[in-house]
C-alpha cells in the first residue's frame, strides 16, 4: 500500500522534533496478537456478477479449508454485511446444507456436520450476496473507506466519468465482497469467474484462463492463481480500460488506463521491466508470479495497493505527454514500491498487522534502492532525505514503535513509522551491514519464507544468519522502542596539541542510542576518516591531526536518522558545500546558509552556487530558500535567476525560479513570464502566468481565461490566482467551483488564491463562500497541521478588510471561523 500523506505532500506539519510522549510509555490500546489459526485456507473459487443498479455482488463461493494444528467441527469465516442464502458441505457432487449463525452481519459461525481432523480438507459453499455501500465501516487516514467493494459511477450520472467497479483489500475489505478468514497470516490459491456487460474489460489475480459469452451483452472472464496468497491480495477490476502489453522474460506485463491517457501508457510505466530485472537481480530471487499488471481507477480510496500479480494505482499515477514533462521520482516511485510488494508484502507477508514493517518499510526502501539505479545514487540520497525529513517533522510519530503490538484500529499502523522511518531504518541497516551481506540477509528472509508470512524477527534472524552478528541490539533500538536520537554537535580544536574533538550529545529522553558512524576530518581538502561508536549519552571523539582541520563532517555517509543540532560556523558550512561529496552535505549547507542569508555575504554566496549545482534537487533547495522579499539577497540573485530559468532544463526548477523572481513584481520580467505561457510544461506555464499576473494583473487576467479549460492541475491554480489578483465579482464563481471540484492535494494549493480573492471582493456572499472553504480544509485536515497556514490566511483576509465598510461583520466572520478551527479535535 502506498498512501498520499497530507503530512508529507504538502508540507503542512509543524518542524518540532518533540516526543508527544516520553518513549517507553505504556500504550491504553490492546495487544494485538497474531490471528489464532484454526481452520487454514487453502483454495477459493468465486463465481460473482453484478448489479450496478442496486451496487450489490452476487456470489457464489467453493471455498477449501483444512484444520491446522487440532480436529474441528466448525468454521467461522468473515462475511461483512451480506445476505447469506445458502451455506452446505461440499462432498464429491453432493450439497448437505449445513447449520450457521449469522446474527452479528459480520462472522459466519458454520457447524461443519463432523469433525476433521489437522491436514482434512473440506469444502463449503456459500450463495450470498454484498451489498458494499449499505455496509457501515470506517476508514483511516491512510485507506479512507473500507467498503471492500467499489462502484464508480455506476448509473453513468456523471457525465465524462468513466463505469468501473474495483475492489480494496487491504486491511480486512476483502471479507466485504466474499466471506473468507480475512487475516494476513492465511494463504490460498484462487480462482475468480466474473460475469460483466461484454463491452468492459477485466483484470484479476493471476492468468485469464478463459473468456466465454455469457447471455447477451454479457461475458464472463476466468481468471486462476496457481500461488497461494492472502485474502486481502484478492482483486478484481471492470471497465473500459484500454490494455498496453509489455513483457519481461516472457512474462506478461500489462498496463491497464483510461483511453483518453492509453497513448502515453509506455511514459507512465515504461521502466516496469527495468524494475522487474533489477530487483530480480538485487534480491537473487526472481520475481516468483506469472504476470504483472498494473491498472489505474478512478477514486481510489490509498494511493495505489499491490494486489498479487494485478497492482491498482489511484488516477494521480495517470499523465498525458505535458505533464510527464514535470513528473518529478516522487511520482514515479509509487510504482517501484508496489512492484516490491511483490516480494515483501505478497510473496512472504506479514504476519500480522503489528508487523506491517516487513512489508511496507520494505517496499517505501525499494523506492531510494530503484532511483539508485536508474537515476544515480543522489537521486537515490534526496529521495530517502525527503521521506526522513518527512518523518522527523512529525512529533506524535516519534512516541511509535515500527514493530506495533498495541493499536486499536489496524489501519493506524499505516503511518509515517511504518513508512517513512522504516525506510530509513532500513537504509542505515544497509550502510552498516555492506551491501554483500545485507543483500543476502533479504535473499535468506525471501527464500525462508517463501509463500509464506513473516515477521520482523525473522527478518533479523535472517542478518544475522549472514552476518554472523548479534543484530539484538539494532533490533530493540529500532523496531521495539520508539523515537530517535536527537543530538547537539560540539567541535573544539586544541592548537597546543593538535587534536581536534567532537562531542555528540543525545538529548532525547530514555535509554541512548548506539550509533555507529563515520567521522571524515578535512584537512588541506583531504578527508581523514575515523569510524566510531557512539553508546552514550554523550560522548566525545578525537583526532590527533597536523593541522586545524577546514571542516569536521560528523556522520559522513549521511544515513543516521537522528534530529541534529550541528553547531558549525557558516564558514564551515560553506566548506561542506564545496568539498563534501554527498546530496545531504550540500543540502544541509544551503539549509544553514539560508537562516543568514540576508546578513552573511558568505552565506548569500552559497545559495547563489547552489543555484548552478549539476544536481537539480540541490537548485529546487537553493532557490526555494531564497528570500527575495529581502533587497540584499533580491539583488544578489535576481541577476543570477533570470539568467539561469531562460535555460533551465529541469521544468520544476525552472517553475521555482519564476517563482521567485515574480515575487519582485518586477515589471523587466513581464518579457520572461509572456515567452514561456506558451511552454510544453504545465508547471512553467503556470509559474509564468502567476509570475505575469503580479506585475501585468489585466493581462494575465485575459491571458488566464483562454487557459482555464486546460484541466491541469498546476495550470487552474494559476487561472485562479490571476482571477484573484486581476478579477472581480464576475469570476468569483469560477475561483469558488474550481476549488470545489478539486481533490485535497490541489485544494492546498488553491488556498492562497482563495484567500486573495475573498479578501479583495466587497461581495458579502463571495466573502461568506471563501471563509466557509478555508475553515473547512482547516478543521478537516487539522490533523496534518493545515490549521496553522489557513489560520494566517484567514488574519490576513481579516486585516485586508480591517478599513472597509464592513470590516466590523468581515472581523465577526473571520474570528468565528478561527475559533471553529482551533476548536476542532
Amino acid at each position: 500500500m502506498k498512501h498520499l500523506s497530507l503530512l508529507g505532500l504538502l508540507g503542512l506539519v509543524a518542524t518540532s522534533a518533540a516526543y508527544a510522549q516520553a518513549p517507553g510509555a505504556k500504550s491504553e490500546s490492546p495487544y494485538r496478537a497474531s490471528a489464532t489459526k484454526i481452520n487454514d485456507l487453502v483454495h477459493t473459487k468465486l463465481d460473482v456478477r453484478f448489479d450496478y443498479a442496486k451496487r450489490y455482488l452476487y456470489g457464489k463461493e467453493w471455498v477449501t479449508l483444512k484444520p491446522h494444528a487440532y480436529p474441528t467441527d466448525s468454521l467461522r469465516l468473515d462475511a461483512k454485511g451480506m445476505d447469506i442464502k445458502a451455506v452446505a458441505l461440499v462432498t464429491g457432487g453432493q450439497q448437505t446444507a449445513l447449520k450457521y449463525n449469522y446474527a452479528d452481519g459480520m462472522n459466519l459461525r458454520i457447524n461443519l456436520g463432523r469433525t476433521f481432523k489437522p491436514g482434512e480438507e473440506y469444502t463449503v459453499y456459500l450463495d450470498y450476496t454484498a451489498k458494499p455501500d449499505e455496509l457501515k465501516v470506517q476508514g483511516s487516514a491512510a485507506i479512507t473507506d473500507a467498503k471492500g467493494l467499489y462502484f464508480i459511477n455506476p448509473d453513468s450520472a456523471t457525465a465524462g466519468k468513466p463505469v468501473q467497479i474495483w475492489t480494496q483489500g487491504e486491511t480486512e475489505g476483502s471479507s466485504a465482497w466474499f466471506p473468507t478468514i480475512d487475516r494476513p497470516n492465511q494463504k490460498t490459491t484462487e480462482e475468480i469467474s466474473m460475469t460483466v456487460p461484454a463491452k468492459y474489460v477485466t483484470l484479476s489475480n493471476g492468468k485469464l484462463v478463459s473468456s466465454t459469452p455469457a447471455g447477451p451483452g454479457l461475458r464472463t472472464d476466468t481468471w486462476k492463481m496457481d500461488l497461494p496468497h492472502a485474502p486481502y491480495l484478492f482483486m478484481m477490476a471492470v471497465g473500459d480500460f484500454k490494455i498496453y502489453k509489455d513483457t519481461w522474460r516472457g512474462k506478461e506485463v500489462n498496463y491497464y488506463l483510461e483511453p483518453k491517457y492509453a497513448p502515453f501508457a509506455k511514459q507512465i510505466f515504461g521502466n516496469t521491466p527495468d524494475m522487474l530485472e533489477f530487483y530480480s537481480n538485487r534480491l537473487g530471487v526472481e520475481y516468483p508470479w506469472n504476470k504483472y499488471s498494473q491498472i489505474v481507477a478512478r477514486d481510489y480510496v490509498s494511493g495505489a495497493m499491490e494486489n498479487t500479480t494485478a497492482t491498482l494505482h489511484g488516477e494521480q499515477v495517470q499523465m498525458t505527454d505535458r505533464e510527464l514533462l514535470d513528473r518529478q521520482y516522487s511520482s514515479e516511485s509509487v510504482i517501484a514500491h508496489e512492484l516490491f510488494h511483490q516480494w515483501f508484502g505478497d510473496y512472504v507477508t506479514a504476519e500480522s498487522w503489528s508487523n506491517i514493517t516487513v512489508n511496507e518499510t520494505m517496499a517505501d526502501f525499494s523506492e531510494g534502492l530503484y532511483a539508485e539505479h536508474k537515476y544515480g545514487q543522489e537521486a537515490a540520497d534526496a529521495h530517502y532525505h525527503t521521506y526522513l525529513r518527512r518523518y522527523l517533522s512529525s512529533p506524535r510519530d516519534a512516541a511509535k514503535t515500527l514493530v506495533r503490538f498495541h493499536y486499536d484500529q489496524q489501519e493506524e499502523v499505516f503511518d509515517l513509522v511504518s513508512y517513512q522511518k522504516g525506510g530509513a531504518i532500513m537504509d542505515m541497516l544497509r550502510t552498516y551491514l555492506g551491501d554483500d551481506v545485507f543483500f543476502a540477509g533479504l535473499q535468506k528472509y525471501l527464500k525462508d519464507n517463501a509463500f509464506g508470512n513473516g515477521e520482523a524477527h525473522q527478518m533479523r534472524l535472517a542478518f544475522e544468519a549472514v552476518s554472523g552478528q548479534d543484530l539484538n541490539w539494532f533490533w530493540n533500538q529500532w523496531y521495539y522502542s520508539p523515537g530517535h536520537p536527537v543530538v547537539t554537535i560540539d567541535y573544539a580544536w586544541d592548537a597546543a596539541k593538535k587534536v581536534q574533538s567532537v562531542t555528540v550529545k543525545q538529548t532525547q529522553p530514555g535509554t541512548p542510542f548506539q550509533l555507529p558512524f563515520t567521522i571524515d576530518y578535512y584537512v588541506g581538502g583531504k578527508a581523514i576518516h575515523q569510524a566510531v561508536t557512539m553508546t552514550e549519552a554523550t560522548q566525545t571523539f578525537s583526532m590527533p591531526l597536523a593541522a586545524k582541520p577546514e571542516l569536521v563532517n560528523v556522520d559522513a555517509r549521511k544515513k543516521l536518522l537522528w534530529n541534529k543540532t550541528d553547531n558549525k560556523s557558516a564558514a564551515e558550512f560553506a566548506y561542506q558545500y564545496s568539498h563534501a561529496p554527498l546530496f545531504v552535505d550540500r543540502r544541509e549547507a544551503v539549509t544553514a546558509a539560508a537562516k543568514d542569508q540576508t546578513t552573511n555575504a558568505a552565506s548569500r554566496a552559497v545559495l547563489l552556487a547552489a543555484l548552478n549545482d549539476k544536481f537539480y534537487g540541490i537548485r529546487s533547495v537553493a532557490v526555494q530558500a531564497l528570500k527575495m522579499d529581502d533587497k540584499t539577497v533580491a539583488k544578489a540573485a535576481a541577476p543570477t535567476l533570470r539568467k539561469l530559468a531562460a535555460n533551465e532544463p529541469n521544468t520544476n526548477v525552472r517553475a521555482q525560479m519564476f517563482a521567485a523572481l515574480a515575487q519582485l513584481k518586477d515589471k523587466k520580467d513581464e518579457k520572461l513570464f509572456s515567452q514561456n505561457l506558451n511552454s510544453q510544461s504545465y508547471n512553467v506555464q503556470a509559474a509564468a502566468l502567476k509570475g505575469l499576473a503580479t506585475v501585468q494583473p489585466a493581462q494575465a487576467l485575459a491571458r488566464a481565461k483562454a487557459l482555464k479549460t486546460d484541466g491541469n492541475a498546476a495550470l487552474d491554480q494559476a487561472v485562479m490566482q490571476a482571477y484573484a489578483q486581476g478579477g472581480g465579482a464576475a469570476e468569483w464563481a469560477y475561483v469558488r467551483d474550481q476549488f470545489d471540484a478539486a481533490r485535497p492535494q490541489a485544494q492546498f494549493g488553491m488556498i492562497e488564491p482563495l484567500a486573495t480573492m475573498t479578501g479583495r471582493l466587497d461581495d458579502a456572499t463571495a466573502f461568506a463562500e471563501g471563509i466557509s472553504r478555508l475553515k473547512g480544509l482547516g478543521v478537516k485536515y487539522k490533523m496534518y497541521g493545515a490549521d496553522k497556514p489557513i489560520i494566517e490566511q484567514l488574519k490576513a483576509i481579516a486585516d485586508k478588510k480591517a478599513k472597509g465598510a464592513n470590516a466590523a461583520t468581515a472581523k465577526e466572520q473571520v474570528d468565528k471561523a478561527i475559533a471553529e478551527i482551533e476548536a476542532a479535535k
